[in-house]
């Protein structure tokens, strides 16, 4: 089948849903969440076999607190027709479906990606088309297979999600052109071309997450914190830090709290320089080592490493472009440097991020001080700031007030349109219905008097 029958295929099947009522909608938005709960374990197993990518309880995990997060989120938002009237304003907000969305997913995340996209674009009646990552297609695949199969069994269009069977650079292409809206979650390139597409789009930029531990805050939950940051699925989390900046006279207490935590902290030279060889080549990512275990890479650095060991910390001598290992690793491994006052702490965090990536997408900080915590605020250029969270709660579960989302813009610093977490939304056109008001201008002379 070519990518014109599956867009046609789509606009047939939002042309079907045309008069559903929200109730209607909202029952097919729980129903691919509920399946791909239902079948988490399963999908969690093939998508480790097929992109050697994360972990296998991780990745369940993820399987289950996706659907869990975006339906308790979802469920009582209005999306279809009338979604709002302001009587102070007289403005009345109406929704109408964008049509057929073009989904790019990565394979990192080969089951929630898709299901999360296709939950937002379903809250707006909207028809989803993915294109897989080439090296999780299969586990994507079947993703979407199961929703195919829990819409049929609601009476809906079982093409209001489809896959493209033929994953080619021609045909992504050919689909970005062909859509009515992008989703572009992946690499630089995969995002650039759906900018270049003619097609309006919505992007995410890399990640690479500064943390800054302040002086105030508990060493023992910032360890824990950062260990399910770092380690979650292998680390393969564009929102899971990288750098972890802590104050100099802290760092005994710090690095105990860390092993306590079952981190691994290399401060010798050599054998940090050994890891930067390992995880990258010629300054680009060793794509072989990407969400590896930590034994795997130490292995593959020639180090010693404990068996078990879940989290490397490498302790460096300078940020940004100075070291390697301050770009994004994707990888079970926090880079560790040591900081004189809090100022410069929120200075090396900016230079890290504008110097080897990940400006615009997330950074974090554990701090009671309110001062310190607007003032990291108000400097640093991301879309997202965790305050006293594990970073990759960036996208949005229960536990803080971001929308849920498997697509993390990072406005135009990380050249996006968005600067927030993508939403339903914004999946759907809004008209704004004007009513006359009784208003009276000022008078300008009066306005504008010297």
């Amino acid at each position: 089948m070519n990518v014109q029958e599956y867009v046609a295929r789509g606009r047939a099947a939002v042309e079907a849903i045309a008069d559903y009522t929200q109730e209607q909608v909202d029952k097919l938005v729980y129903a691919s969440g509920k399946i791909i709960y239902k079948h988490a374990a399963e999908l969690a197993k093939e998508a480790v076999e097929e992109t050697g990518l994360g972990n296998y309880e991780d990745k369940i995990a993820k399987n289950t607190d996706t659907p869990t997060a975006f339906w308790h989120y979802l469920k009582d938002k209005k999306s279809v027709g009338i979604i709002g009237f302001d009587p102070e304003t007289g403005i009345m907000d109406v929704a109408h479906p964008v049509g057929v969305i073009a989904a790019i997913t990565p394979a990192t995340n080969p089951n929630v990606t898709p299901l999360g996209n296709f939950m937002d674009a379903m809250k707006g009646k909207n028809a989803l088309i993915v294109s897989p990552a080439p090296r999780a297609a299969k586990s994507t695949t079947h993703t979407v297979d199961l929703i195919r199969e829990a819409l049929s069994k609601c009476g809906a269009p079982a093409d209001l999600i489809q896959v493209l069977d033929e994953v080619t650079l021609e045909n992504s292409q050919a689909l970005m052109e062909a859509a009515d809206l992008i989703i572009a979650t992946g690499g630089s390139g995969m995002v650039k071309a759906a900018y270049s597409s003619g097609t309006p789009a919505y992007g995410v930029g890399p990640g690479n997450p500064p943390v800054v531990l302040d002086r105030d805050y508990d060493l023992t939950d910032a360890a824990k914190k950062t260990v399910v940051a770092v380690g979650s699925d292998n680390g393969i989390l564009c929102d899971g830090d990288n750098l972890l900046l802590y104050p100099a006279e802290l760092e005994t207490a710090w690095f105990n709290a860390l092993k306590a935590e079952g981190v691994v902290i290399f401060e010798d030279k050599a054998d940090v320089e050994a890891f930067g060889k390992v995880l990258f080549h010629d300054g680009k990512v060793n794509s072989a080592l990407v969400g590896k275990d930590a034994e795997t890479i130490a292995e593959a650095a020639g180090v010693p490493l404990p068996a078990g060991t879940k989290v490397v910390g490498l302790k460096i001598e300078a940020v940004g472009r100075a070291n390697v290992l301050n770009k994004e690793i994707m990888g079970p491994i926090v880079v560790l440097k040591s900081y004189e006052t809090f100022e410069e702490a929120t200075a090396m965090a900016v230079q890290n991020m504008v110097e080897s990536g990940g400006i615009g997408h997330t950074a974090g900080i554990f701090s009671n001080d309110k001062a310190h915590i607007d003032y990291y605020a108000e400097r640093i250029p991301v879309a997202r700031v965790l305050v006293n969270q594990p970073t990759p709660d960036a996208w949005g579960p229960v536990t803080n007030g971001l929308s849920p989302a498997v697509s993390e813009s990072c406005g135009t610093w990380g050249n996006n349109i968005l600067c927030e977490n993508v939403d339903y939304k914004h999946l759907i056109n809004i008209s704004k219905v004007a009513m006359p008001l009784d208003v009276e201008l000022p008078d300008p002379a009066v306005l504008f008097a010297d």
